[in-house]
């Protein structure tokens, strides 16, 4: 179905959203084939020639990504053994459940509270145009949980809306931005109504702060793989060493 929604209140992850959810994906995010692409092949480097592998999308939505990895490591002889999932969200949930099979453990949870999973239980998570609906003061302590729950050696891949560096540069991605959605087929109507739905509930932060935060978790091998001006993705390794046995943790700032 086609993206016709319109809200009148904030912006809400109901029904209506969830019947369209895909086709928003497609018509809103610039670039969103290559993006996904990139998602799915930077995870499975933390799957590839192991032999049980776990995957867990924080803010999973309908599924999608997770069946998206799924399916891109079916394409290379890999079966993820289980495929986890969690949304605040019970209509886009639903939209999980009917994607699953006996792999798939799908939770509804709220991103503020305790992840109920333990520590180094993931080879991958997925964090994908999530934080940002969470509100800014819990951010860090939730990727300190994403950072808890994968093992070592695993990978966070992490994608964010995102300001600009300045208010002017901002202006001018957000203009190019919403003439991507004339392009997409949105009316002007809608871009407007869609922007004033969406304050207060999306609250993107700089790229800068985005890797501080990262590097704050104890990522310490990270990378921006993918941004189209006011879109970002970062693939986060969460390595160790050990130094007279025990472990150690070396960082790599993004300012140096």
């Amino acid at each position: 179905m086609q993206d016709t929604v319109v809200q009148d209140g904030p912006w809400e992850f109901d029904e209506e959203v969830a019947s369209v959810f895909e086709d928003m994906l497609e018509r809103s995010i610039p670039d969103y084939p290559i993006m996904r692409q990139a998602v799915n092949a930077l995870a499975f480097k933390s799957l590839e020639g192991l032999r049980d592998t776990s995957v867990l999308d924080a803010g999973c939505s309908n599924g999608l990504a997770l069946e998206s990895l799924d399916n891109y490591a079916n394409g290379r002889n890999h079966s993820i053994t289980a495929l986890c999932g969690f949304d605040a969200s019970a209509p886009m949930l639903g939209g999980a459940q009917r994607r699953r099979d006996w792999r798939w453990d799908l939770r509804a949870h709220d991103l503020r509270e305790h992840l109920p999973y333990g520590d180094n239980q993931f080879d991958v998570v997925l964090c994908i145009l999530t934080l940002q609906f969470t509100p800014v003061v819990h951010r860090q302590r939730i990727l300190d949980e994403l950072t808890r729950v994968l093992r070592w050696g695993g990978r966070l891949v992490l994608v964010e809306k995102i300001l600009g560096f300045t208010p002017e540069l901002d202006d001018d991605m957000v203009s190019a931005y919403h003439d991507h959605k004339r392009d997409m087929g949105y009316s002007d109507e809608q871009i407007e109504r869609k922007r004033l739905s969406l304050q207060g509930v999306l609250e993107p932060l700089t790229a800068q702060q985005n890797e501080l935060m990262l590097e704050s978790s104890g990522y310490f091998q990270a990378d921006c793989f993918w941004r189209w001006m006011n879109f970002a993705g970062w693939v986060a390794v969460k390595t160790w060493e050990t130094e007279k046995g025990s472990p150690a943790r070396t960082v790599y700032s993004f300012r140096d």
